[in-house]
């Protein structure tokens, strides 16, 4: 990987999960996510909702719902092996991904969590799950996620 992406992919503070200039992360906003959880194959962060991202009516709008899906899956793929387990990081490539959306996205801000749910040789399938912020998914009708999917990918190199 050029020098140059793996700054990118790599930010200094440990709180984030990428820095500025990524193509898709700089649309998202995902520079500004918060790390609130990250151990080996799991990651929950807090994430705003940008204007960019937004349909009419204020919600996030479904096709930029499958890019978080996507880009949490690859960053929930490398949380815990690169730091805690020293595996250096290479590329992933998504061979499927399922969304389905309960409630919608209203912002400004909500939950995301990606947990790797198989895992052989290369090939790992990952859960990812929004939630309102503060909620765990288990707490009744206001807990219950938002957007679930699920996520193949492999590694490319």
């Amino acid at each position: 990987m050029p020098e140059q992406l793996l700054r990118v992919l790599r930010p200094d503070d440990a709180r984030r999960v990428i820095g500025r200039g990524h193509p898709v992360g700089d649309i998202l906003e995902a520079y500004e996510w918060e790390v609130l959880e990250r151990e080996l194959g799991h990651l929950r962060v807090s994430a705003h909702l940008p204007e960019a991202v937004r349909n009419p009516r204020g919600q996030l709008f479904g096709g930029f719902t499958g890019t978080y899906v996507d880009f949490m899956s690859l960053f929930t793929f490398w949380a815990g092996r690169e730091h805690e387990r020293g595996e250096k990081r290479r590329w992933l490539a998504t061979l499927n991904m399922r969304v389905d959306y309960f409630r919608p996205v209203i912002g400004p801000r909500f939950e995301m969590e990606g947990r790797i749910v198989h895992l052989r040789g290369g090939t790992g399938m990952v859960e990812t799950r929004f939630f309102e912020p503060g909620t765990s998914g288990m707490d009744g009708p206001e807990g219950d996620p938002l957007v679930f999917g699920y996520t193949t990918l492999r590694v490319t190199g």
